[in-house]
């Protein structure tokens, strides 16, 4: 700073020229923030202050999960040593090596897609009519459940994990053919509306969109609900791809985490090898004040296909608001109940009733409760209700498989 302009600073602060060289940052305000020394400053912990970037507090839990997971790891090697066999982990996944059941199952699912393709096809063109093509649908649709989980209840050699995870692949290539069957359905009505022969004027029209490259983008794609045109990314990004990628390791400590690891990490992973541009895979459900808030934003895609697919539509035929919303809830609890007891082979339905005990506990908490006691209320759910579902599967597996040598 030059002489005059320190002259003229001291003349417009009205203060001694000594001061202003002695102490430059407190004379006439703070040279980092731009603010003068009078004016009024929050403390960003307040409300008041609109500050919510809690980014390294958030590291901080992490840090610290990771540490006291890693403590009581070590704890119990040091006092009891290694309790499981890493063989008999591995023997969970794969019991015998020479024939995989669980994923041969999820290979047999190429049957169902392609059949729900040809039917379309057939649509398309007009050989079969509407009534032919929704009997075909229902049929695949309805085998498409019914397969793997008679497969899982009678191939004794299908362990509990892979029959989870074949009935998992298979109830969301449910979800995703129903999907399929309804939005091609629509391209057809708009085509007979508009009678030029296109569906939409995008980049791929409707009967354009019948092939295995856009069937198959749409099976591995991070959404349950078809479009003939998804939102693209204009090009794969490598470090964000390894950053997701390395990620998936290890966020697998908790149920917080899992859901970081999978609609988080995993998800975005495969959005950016598709170049799927529609990345809204949750929403702020830890903020929720109400238990449908919960359920409307923990896991977006499903949700999605139940508004399109399933609760709209009941709406447009006259059902009840309330009613729509627990028939949603009750094939939420069916496919939650389907998941657990086949695989386990023992039916319980501790699960669906856990989600049917939603409806009742929506009532309570958007009625009596608000605000911060809303959303402790949801949590409390969260941290109680799920170990307890699980618990108690876990103690009738147990009675069912070892209770008679005890």
């Amino acid at each position: 700073m030059t002489h005059s302009e320190l002259s003229v600073l001291c003349k417009s602060c009205k203060i001694n020229p000594v001061a202003l060289t002695r102490f430059p940052p407190l004379a006439c305000g703070d040279s980092e923030t731009g603010k003068s020394a009078n004016h009024l400053i929050t403390s960003l912990l307040s409300s008041a202050s609109g500050y919510s970037n809690y980014r390294g507090i958030l590291n901080w839990c992490v840090v610290m999960l990771v540490l006291s997971n890693a403590r009581l790891f070590l704890e119990n090697i040091i006092k009891y040593g290694i309790l499981v066999d890493p063989i008999q982990v591995v023997s969970l996944f794969l019991k015998d090596p020479y024939s995989w059941p669980a994923a041969c199952l999820i290979i047999v699912s190429n049957v169902f897609i392609l059949a729900a393709l040809y039917i379309e096809r057939r649509l398309a063109v007009g050989t079969i009519s509407e009534t032919t093509g929704l009997i075909l649908h229902l049929f695949n649709l309805t085998s498409l459940l019914i397969f793997p989980s008679a497969s899982v209840l009678t191939v004794t050699s299908i362990t509990p994990v892979g029959g989870v995870l074949s009935l998992g692949t298979y109830t969301v290539l449910f979800l995703k053919l129903y999907s399929y069957m309804d939005s091609n359905k629509w391209c057809r009505e708009i085509r007979q509306a508009k009678s030029n022969g296109s569906a939409v004027n995008t980049n791929v029209s409707y009967p354009g969109n019948l092939t295995h490259r856009d069937m198959y983008y749409f099976i591995f794609a991070p959404t349950l609900c078809y479009q003939l045109n998804f939102p693209r990314s204009p090009r794969i990004r490598k470090r964000f791809l390894i950053r997701r990628l390395f990620e998936m390791v290890p966020n697998h400590l908790i149920w917080l985490i899992f859901f970081y690891w999978f609609f988080h990490s995993s998800l975005n992973f495969v959005a950016e090898l598709l170049q799927f541009g529609d990345r809204e895979f949750y929403r702020d459900w830890w903020n929720s004040e109400t238990v449908t808030y919960f359920w409307a934003n923990w896991n977006i895609p499903v949700h999605k296909w139940c508004l399109r697919h399933f609760y709209k539509p009941m709406l447009r035929k006259g059902v009840n608001k309330f009613l729509a919303q627990t028939a949603v809830f009750l094939a939420s609890a069916f496919f939650h109940e389907y998941l657990v007891s086949v695989p386990l082979k023992m039916f319980r339905l501790w699960a669906f009733m856990g989600m049917m005990a939603q409806v009742p506990l929506a009532l309570f908490v958007s009625r009596f409760l608000n605000g911060n006691y809303g959303n402790a209320a949801v949590w409390i759910s969260l941290i109680i209700g799920q170990p307890i579902a699980v618990l108690m599967y876990v103690h009738d597996y147990y009675v069912i498989h070892y209770g008679s040598t005890t």
